[in-house]
């Protein structure tokens, strides 16, 4: 599995006003991360560890990091509970178009053959048809899944009222936006982030 990014490296011109911005975010995301359990959820849990940063923008990437990985390990319990392993897990979000297929098995290291290995695998669960496309029932599993995942990931939000965590919200999207406008996070990437205005 990849390791998550490391911050982007900071300039002036970058990063003017990120410090207030950040230092005001800091205490909501720790709260969140305080209060979230870390019980079988080991990228959450060693993310959480590294969570003291000097930096205030470090700080909130090493938290928003760590709020990531308690949904990545919610997606890797449903996974699991859908009998999927790593490489069909990712043979399924391509099939469906979530994720650029020849890319996404390039960046995670799989072989053709790994890769061929699953299609049929998944095209045995009638999950994908003979050109390794989602069949309908692939699509509906896959939304299940992200479903599922949302759901469980959805614990992390418990602690604020639901007017809060629009408005949390809201404060980290211009943040959001400012890194996606240094042109520092490729798309496609090895974790499958989509851009926010992807549908």
């Amino acid at each position: 599995m990849n390791a998550a990014p490391a911050p982007p490296a900071r300039s002036a011109s970058s990063t003017r006003g990120l410090d207030r911005s950040a230092t005001a975010l800091l205490p909501r995301l720790q709260a969140l991360v305080d209060d979230a359990p870390d019980t079988a959820r080991p990228l959450f849990a060693a993310n959480r560890a590294l969570r003291d940063q000097a930096d205030p923008v470090e700080g909130l990437w090493q938290l928003a990091t760590t709020l990531r990985e308690f949904r990545g390990d919610a997606h890797l319990a449903v996974l699991a509970d859908r009998e999927l392993d790593a490489c069909e897990a990712l043979v399924l979000a391509a099939a469906t178009g979530r994720v650029p297929r020849d890319t996404m098995r390039v960046d995670r290291g799989w072989t053709e053959e790994d890769w061929a290995a699953a299609t049929d695998r998944l095209r045995a669960r009638n999950l994908v048809d003979a050109h390794g496309d989602a069949t309908a029932l692939g699509h509906s599993a896959r939304t299940r899944i992200e479903e599922d995942t949302d759901r469980l990931a959805a614990r992390l939000l418990r602690p604020l009222p639901p007017a809060e965590s629009d408005h949390l919200l809201e404060l980290l999207t211009p943040l959001a936006r400012r890194v996606l406008a240094a042109d520092l996070l490729p798309f496609p990437n090895p974790i499958g982030l989509p851009r926010p205005d992807a549908p």
